[in-house]
């Protein structure tokens, strides 16, 4: 009996997928805004992948797809004419986004054709070119500070906030004409989503709360945390950290952290249920998917990263053949 399968192709067609036969689909698409100027995140998806994505997922699957806070409106358009019905939009929040800023008042300077004056540079630099000043290359990006009069004006001005969340969009594919959800249930085995398995655990020494306190804890909300944020609401939102294992051969630069994962993949679906992911990436979709006794369909076009996701998945079903002798 499988427990995976992996392509090394384009998934806009999902050819190899039959109608009506994916319990949930959970996928990190492009976001169409260039990410550090890749090639694979000029555009966003062309929209003939979600409405073959709607074609191979069963009547009621639910779909959860990453998006940017830029783009999510026009991701969330194509869906809807592809025929998902919108549930929800889940937001990962985290501490450790990058700034998508700079300083204008240098800008400011350089258009008045005023060179603005070096004070140091910056510790830590990732990403940038080194600059060639007075013969010698600096170390890292120059630190500069406005000369200009108007530049001074303007000294820290941006343009943009620092990122604190990524937005998930649940969908799901319209339960078949002439059921009610019980019945799509029963027929299609989806439908309904995993509370019972995603509910936040109570603290340690937490006194439980309410008129009628589940023993397995809360009910997930539509905020995700997989870090402290130590501000009083942790509690409501933290995902339990689980074993992570950094690969040092995974060079995929949007990885999404594995306990995230874990939480989406048990969130839309059961034991024994088929995961799709069409943007599969280096595979953090699949392993979560085994790893929680799913099976798992994923696409990728890149070459490297299938290779990444395949060794990725090799490595998980040994792992997990070891622990049953």
């Amino acid at each position: 009996m499988w427990k995976y399968k992996l392509f090394n192709k384009s998934s806009y067609f999902l050819e190899e997928v039959d109608n009506n036969s994916i319990d949930a689909i959970v996928t990190d698409p492009p976001y169409g805004i260039s990410y550090q100027n890749h090639y694979w995140d000029k555009d966003l998806p062309d929209k003939k992948i979600w409405e073959n994505s709607l074609r191979v997922l069963k009547p009621g699957g639910f779909a959860l797809i990453f998006s940017s806070i830029r783009l999510m409106h026009r991701l969330m358009v194509a869906l809807e004419d592809s025929g998902f019905i919108i549930k929800d939009v889940l937001f990962w929040v985290y501490l450790n986004g990058m700034p998508k800023s700079r300083n204008i008042a240098l800008d400011i300077d350089k258009e008045l054709g005023i060179e603005s004056k070096v004070i140091g540079e910056y510790n830590y630099v990732q990403g940038y070119k080194k600059e060639k000043v007075d013969n010698y290359y600096a170390k890292g990006k120059l630190k500069k500070e406005p000369v200009s009069e108007l530049g001074i004006k303007y000294k820290g001005a941006g343009l943009g906030l620092k990122p604190a969340y990524e937005p998930i969009i649940l969908v799901q594919k319209p339960i078949e004409k002439g059921l009610n959800i019980a019945q799509n249930i029963i027929k299609y085995g989806v439908g309904a989503l995993n509370i019972e398995d995603t509910r936040i655990p109570y603290e340690k020494g937490e006194s439980k709360v309410g008129h009628n306190p589940h023993p397995k804890g809360r009910v997930p909300s539509n905020i995700i945390r997989t870090e402290y944020f130590n501000d009083g609401y942790d509690k409501f939102f933290v995902i339990p950290k689980v074993r992570q294992k950094k690969e040092d051969f995974n060079y995929h630069p949007t990885v999404k952290p594995l306990e995230l994962m874990y939480h989406l993949v048990k969130l839309v679906s059961f034991e024994n249920q088929i995961i799709l992911d069409p943007f599969m990436g280096s595979g953090t979709t699949g392993v979560a998917s085994l790893e929680l006794n799913r099976k798992f369909i994923g696409y990728e076009i890149d070459e490297g990263y299938f290779e990444i996701a395949k060794r990725r998945l090799e490595n998980v079903e040994k792992r997990l053949k070891e622990t049953l002798f």
